[in-house]
């Protein structure tokens, strides 16, 4: 994972079907994911979108 995207792990992701995901953004704060994804709401009001935490780990060698 890019170090910038370690930075950013909220983030909003388009559920699509046949279980297919998009990441539309990343934010550094969860409120900022939340004030946005009402947006996206507001703009595309049948679309289905989720706020999750991305942590990845490294390999641990």
């Amino acid at each position: 994972m890019p170090y910038r995207d370690q930075l950013h792990p909220w983030c909003i992701i388009w559920l699509l079907p046949n279980a297919r995901t998009i990441i539309v953004k990343r934010f550094r704060r969860r409120n900022d994911a939340e004030a946005h994804m009402k947006v996206l709401r507001r703009m595309e009001p049948e679309a289905s979108y989720q706020i999750m935490f991305d942590a990845q780990r490294k390999n641990e060698e």
